[in-house]
This record gives C-alpha cells, sequence and structure tokens, in this order.
C-alpha cells in the first residue's frame, strides 16, 4: 500500500529584497549572449567537442562527453562528483536540457553521489536529430548513456518529459541497473484528454504550443516563463529575471524540429504500463499549483499505480519547482538517495 501523501511546506520563490549580490554586479558590464554557433553564457566551445575518451563512452578530464547511439546520435553528458559514489542520472524537462538540473546536481555530488544529466537528442549540445523525437528513442538513449557509463544501483530522477522517459525506458529496459526512482512534475501517466483519460488536458491545448512554436517559438518561450511554469502569473509571486531568461536560453539551444516533435511526445504517450514495471522505490514530487502538468491527472494517478510510491505535494508549487524550491527539492532528493 502507498504510504500517506505528504504535503512539505512551500519554499518562497524569491525574496522582494535585493539579494547583496546583485548589488555587487550591478557595476559589472553585461556580456551580450548570441545564440546559434557561438557558445552560449559560460559554456566554452570547447564543451560541445568530443574528444575520443569522450566518445567512447569514458569520463574525460572535464567531466563530460558524448556517447552515441545506435542510430548515430551524438549524446552529450556531463559527469560530476566522486567517481566512487552512487549514481544519480537527471532527465531533463521540455525543451531544456542537463543545465537545468545543475542546482541539484552540486547538492548531491557535495553529498558524495556521482551525478549524471544528458541533453535529450535534438536539445542542448546533443545532435540535432529530425526524427526519432519520441518517447521510445529518448528512453534507449538514456539505456545508451547508462550502459556506455557501466552505471549499475543508479537512482533515476527525471522532470517533466524527463519523468516521461524514465518510465518508458523502465517499460523498455526493466530495473536491473536500478534502485530507485524520482518523478519529479512528471508527465506520467499520461497528459493528453482521452475517452479512457477524460480528465487529462485537451488536445487544443498542445495544438496552441504546437502553433506558438512555429509562429515565434522565442516569444512562446518567453511567454511560458513569464506565466504558468514558474507560476509567475500568480499574484504576490515574484520570478527572478534570471531564472526567466535561464529557461529561454535553454529552450533555444533546442532544435526547433526536435522541440516541436517533443510536443507530441510529452503529450500523447501513454505511460501507464510502464508504471506498472515499477518494482523500486519511487518518490512522486510535484506541484500543487502545477499550471503545465496538473497533479490530479499526473502525480496523483501516477502515486495509485507505482505500488512502493511515496506521494510529496509541494503546496502552491509551480511546474518548474526544480528553480522555484530548488533548495527544498535538493534536501528531499538527498533524504531519499541516502534512504537505501
Amino acid at each position: 500500500m502507498n504510504p500517506e501523501t505528504t504535503l512539505t511546506p512551500a519554499v518562497e520563490t524569491s525574496s522582494r529584497r535585493r539579494p547583496g549580490w546583485a548589488a555587487l554586479l550591478a557595476g559589472v558590464a553585461v556580456i551580450s549572449i548570441a545564440v546559434g554557433g557561438t557558445a552560449i553564457a559560460t559554456n566554452s566551445s570547447g564543451e560541445a567537442q568530443a574528444d575520443p575518451a569522450a566518445a567512447a563512452g569514458k569520463r574525460s578530464d572535464r567531466n563530460e562527453g558524448f556517447v552515441t547511439t545506435s542510430d548515430g546520435v551524438d549524446i552529450f553528458y556531463r559527469d560530476w562528483g566522486p567517481r566512487d559514489g552512487r549514481p544519480v542520472i537527471f532527465s531533463h524537462g521540455w525543451p531544456l536540457n542537463s543545465d537545468s538540473w545543475e542546482s541539484q546536481m552540486m547538492h548531491l555530488a557535495d553529498n558524495g553521489y556521482r551525478v549524471i544529466a544528458h541533453d535529450r537528442r535534438g536539445h542542448g549540445r546533443s545532435s540535432q536529430t529530425w526524427e526519432g523525437n519520441d518517447m521510445n528513442h529518448y528512453a534507449d538513449d538514456l539505456a545508451t548513456v547508462i550502459k556506455k557509463l557501466k552505471l549499475r544501483n543508479a537512482t533515476l530522477v527525471g522532470f517533466s518529459t524527463g519523468g516521461g522517459e524514465v518510465a518508458r525506458y523502465v517499460g523498455r529496459h526493466g530495473t536491473d541497473r536500478i534502485a530507485q526512482i524520482a518523478l519529479v512534475g512528471a508527465v506520467t501517466p499520461l497528459m493528453l484528454k482521452t475517452p479512457d483519460n477524460p480528465n487529462g488536458v485537451p488536445i487544443d491545448v498542445f495544438d496552441g504550443l504546437r502553433e506558438g512554436s512555429l509562429a515565434d517559438r522565442s516569444q512562446l518561450y518567453r511567454d511560458l516563463a513569464d506565466g504558468p511554469f514558474f507560476g509567475a502569473n500568480r499574484r504576490n509571486t515574484e520570478v527572478s529575471q534570471g531564472m526567466k531568461d535561464t529557461f529561454w536560453l535553454q529552450s533555444m539551444q533546442a532544435g526547433h524540429k526536435a522541440a516541436y516533435d517533443s510536443i507530441k511526445a510529452f503529450s500523447e504517450t501513454d505511460l501507464t504500463e510502464d508504471l506498472t514495471r515499477f518494482d523500486v522505490p519511487t518518490l512522486i514530487i510535484h506541484g500543487g499549483d502545477d499550471q503545465v502538468v496538473p497533479i490530479e491527472n499526473s502525480a496523483k494517478e501516477a502515486h495509485k499505480i507505482v505500488a512502493d510510491s511515496t506521494l510529496k505535494v509541494y503546496p502552491d508549487g509551480p511546474h518548474g519547482i526544480t528553480d522555484t524550491h530548488k533548495q527544498q527539492l535538493n534536501n528531499d532528493l538527498l533524504t531519499f538517495v541516502n534512504s537505501l
């Protein structure tokens, strides 16, 4: 029987008082950021280059590299923390990349865990794919990362679309190498409203995302960041400009076709059967005010399906709790991985 749902206090998204570091940075000249071919923000152009060791799936001295899938797609990964630490593997949301996990990765690595996150095909520094932008390929790419890095006894953590990727991985590859699973704001079991899923999200919502993507995807991503993703459209909620800018920046690094196709992947893939194959301890964390992946038809349903699961709700939490509630999430993930 599933443990009782746990309600944990929400953490403020930001403070009205300007932090001290902001004042220190006020006099620093702003460096313009270019997207497309040029290295972005703190990433050097060398970060996206695969050396022979990285291409072979080995750790490089930069703690990053590439693995190549069976259909020739190069998947970028970052690999932080002690080499002998138990692995924790992160799968990101749409249309972001592995940078979105940096806070959680830092926290767990500082506490002795080896943390790995990859850029999904077509996203970030991975190959710009025209085909194969679906949950089956996402799951098989994750399996390639796990096998080539020889990871075992790992904890899988998936956010949003990444939660679907993790579920499909279990459905296709089992849990032989997996000890625990955490689903954070995940799209499981099925987002789309259908006759068998009457409480799902209407297709018109996803058609709107597709239309916005084709018309002006840069503005679409800004609207998501300024609105429902971080809950910035809620009264008395403050979301920093930096948080919103980072969302937009990562989103624009995704390939247009890959990001477009992924809307169908995360909204229409039924992951119910995959969830029934979960046979390891599972932590399900979700924002109580998630406007992107509503909790009633996602986390609460997944909790019913996964036998050995615990549901933890962040009251008033939006979809992007990896940022708005990052310290709370960091602590909850550390407690979970320490429980083995």
